[in-house]
């Protein structure tokens, strides 16, 4: 059938399918009414049929509280196809799968033909292997527009992805709207101009680049966003990365040692060395931005970011060697782990969860705190086994933003190859970590950040294909050993899946390489990192 991800069984009856016509009809029973008006409204859009609902319906949602949330089962036998479900979000996904089965033309806009729908008789068994299965987008370096966004959404669940984490705040813009710091998205929200390429070729495009998110906009995405069975994580990166910040709020740098008035928001990729101080202001202020955060995304976890902050000018400044005094703190990495420490019991208290990258174990992990180990496995590793959840997405394997084969017709080919069968054979769970230790990875993440792509084209190429196969990684009961998996299966099924794409206007990599349009030719990426550490 060509299903991605696969599921967990499928078998084919000697039985007739299900033919659909004007007269077929569909309905579900309570909890289901997301998935079939979702249903009804992308089939009818690519079939022209009402689907409308009746008492017995040919085509019928339920849910059943012996199956897990997010499980669900599929029968078609006999003229008519029965969906169960243990939850709405397991509904969503057997209506995804439903939505495969009829095959690519199921996902136009609009019907190519009216007659010849059908499903075929089988019987599907299905559930996921992690309840986190994610993809960052890095909204703040390039802006994607909400139509983007949502956009993105739909194409994360037709691929039964559930987290979207969503990078708000870098040094490069600011895209959260704040009400009480307007000057956050005002002065935080753009910058002047943009390193094309990496800064060793020295190059910007000299043309001004922002937009943020209002809140009735980010509204709008969590409520979309979960009629689709995601969540919406929100990234907030502090106390590093945050020159976007601190040029719209120049008293929340270290003004003892850099004049914080003279910044404005980065125009380089990397990372500045403009980072917070440490006042109970700056706290203040921060807790203020989460108040109003909180109010608009309800997601347990929210993601702190923690990573990549130069401790440069916590040396230098008198204000922060004193705070370390004060609080009896042995070294700068110390203070980091306080200041993390202070928000992880901040949201504690409001009922949340604060999730950081694998950095915030440095000087000691915030109790309770999960992590997004980014830096390869072994931080993932040492935070599963001190108890602590974890969220596999190592850059060696699913950064996507990285390049999808050697060669120069690669477009700003950024770190390691990471082609569509190394990311299908990306393993989350490291079989150095014992049992117990491996129930605390929760999931795993593709990360796609967005120096290198620059609007939506460039984000499809660098996504897709190889989010399909991420998605089978995050879904699917594959071996552990990744050499015994069946790529030559998975390269058949995405024969299937390419034209489901192209449906869909997916603007993915060829298998046979890029288009021409698709090339940057002479734009340099970030120099080629060697092969990906042992697991």
């Amino acid at each position: 059938m060509d299903l991605i991800p696969a599921p967990s069984s499928a078998g084919f009856p000697d039985a007739q399918g299900l033919s659909l016509g004007p007269r077929t009809t569909m309905d579900g029973g309570p909890g289901t009414g997301a998935a079939v008006q979702w249903l009804r409204t992308v089939l009818g859009a690519a079939t022209g049929l009402p689907l409308a609902p009746a008492p017995s319906p040919d085509i019928e949602l339920r849910l059943d509280a012996a199956l897990g949330p997010e499980e669900y089962r599929i029968t078609v036998a006999d003229g008519r196809a029965l969906l169960t479900a243990g939850g709405a979000g397991g509904a969503g996904w057997a209506a995804q799968t439903l939505r495969q089965l009829l095959g690519p033309e199921a996902y136009r806009g609009a019907p190519l033909r009216r007659t010849g729908w059908s499903l075929p008789a089988c019987t599907i068994a299905d559930a996921p292997r992690f309840g986190w299965r994610g993809v960052l987008l890095d909204v703040s370096r390039h802006f994607l527009p909400k139509a983007g966004l949502l956009r993105y959404v739909d194409l994360l669940a037709a691929h039964k992805l559930n987290v979207l984490h969503l990078h708000l705040t870098d040094d490069q813009g600011w895209r959260f709207e704040v009400r009480r710091y307007p000057r956050l998205t005002a002065t935080g929200g753009w910058r002047e101009r943009s390193m094309v390429g990496f800064r060793a070729a020295n190059r910007r495009d000299d043309r001004p680049h922002g937009g943020f998110y209002t809140q009735d906009d980010l509204r709008e995405l969590v409520a979309y966003a979960a009629e689709r069975g995601i969540t919406v994580v929100p990234e907030i990166d502090l106390p590093g990365h945050m020159q976007a910040a601190i040029a719209a709020y120049p008293e929340l740098g270290n003004t003892d040692v850099v004049d914080t008035a003279a910044l404005g928001v980065w125009t380089d990729w990397g990372v500045s060395p403009n980072v917070l101080n440490v006042s109970d202001a700056t706290l203040a202020f921060f807790e203020g931005v989460l108040e109003e955060l909180l109010e608009v995304f309800p997601s347990e976890f929210v993601h702190f970011g923690g990573d990549e902050c130069p401790k440069d000018q916590w040396r230098a400044s008198p204000a922060a060697q004193a705070r370390m005094r004060e609080l009896g703190l042995a070294d700068e990495d110390a203070l980091q782990s306080w200041f993390i420490g202070h928000f992880d019991r901040w949201l504690a208290a409001r009922g949340r969860r604060l999730i950081g990258w694998d950095e915030i174990l440095e000087g000691g992990l915030a109790p309770g705190a999960a992590v997004s180990s980014w830096r390869g496995y072994a931080g993932g590793v040492a935070a599963a086994r001190a108890g602590h959840d974890v969220v596999m997405c190592p850059e060696q394997h699913v950064y996507l933003d990285h390049r999808q084969a050697d060669g120069e017709d690669e477009p700003i080919p950024v770190g390691f190859v990471r082609s569509l069968e190394d990311v299908y054979r990306f393993e989350p769970v490291p079989p150095s970590l014992d049992p117990v230790s491996a129930r605390h990875v929760i999931g795993t993440q593709a990360n796609l950040w967005s120096e290198f792509a620059d609007d939506a084209r460039d984000l499809d190429f660098r996504a897709f294909p190889r989010l399909a196969a991420f998605a089978e990684v995050a879904w699917s009961a594959l071996p552990a050993d990744p050499a015994a998996r069946d790529w030559p299966g998975f390269e058949r099924r995405m024969r299937t899946h390419y034209a489901r794409l192209d449906a869909l206007g997916v603007e993915y990599r060829p298998p046979g390489g890029p288009h021409p349009w698709q090339r940057r030719p002479g734009v340099l990426g970030r120099p080629a990192a060697g092969p990906p550490p042992a697991v």
